[in-house]
């Protein structure tokens, strides 16, 4: 394997409430976390200082509660939300079966276009992503 790249594998049969996947995975820019709540679990009430969250939810239903639970976001499997660092915010399950979803937290300016792309393998020098044309399918 290329020296870089790291793999792990996400715990879909996750009974504890948090899969680190940072340290697992030896990054730093951002935080990953798989995420689990049982049927009427719910997390603390909390915001960040800087830290703004995303959440992909991958099983079951999460409620996103916010402004002392008066307003309440409902994602199902599939759904995404992003979540200002400054909103205080709870997470639960509300529903019948466990919720499984990813936390996804950056406090950094995002680096957009930072990306080069090459047309073959062989190139010693690349350009920018938008500039190089998609390969052939297989």
């Amino acid at each position: 394997m290329e020296t870089g790249i790291t793999t792990g594998q996400l715990n879909l049969a996750l009974e504890e409430r948090f899969q680190r996947l940072r340290p697992e995975l030896g990054f730093e820019s951002f935080g990953l976390n798989l995420m689990h709540l049982a049927p009427g679990q719910r997390g603390r009430i909390h915001a960040h200082e800087r830290q703004e969250e995303v959440y992909v939810v991958l099983e079951g239903a999460l409620w996103i509660e916010s402004g002392g639970g008066e307003e309440v976001v409902v994602l199902g499997r599939g759904g995404v939300a992003r979540v200002a660092p400054e909103v205080r915010r709870q997470l639960v399950n509300r529903g019948e079966v466990p919720v499984r979803f990813l936390s996804i937290g950056g406090a950094q300016p995002h680096q957009s276009r930072d990306g080069v792309a090459f047309r073959s393998w062989d190139d010693e020098v690349g350009g920018a992503p938008q500039d190089v044309p998609l390969p052939e399918d297989l």
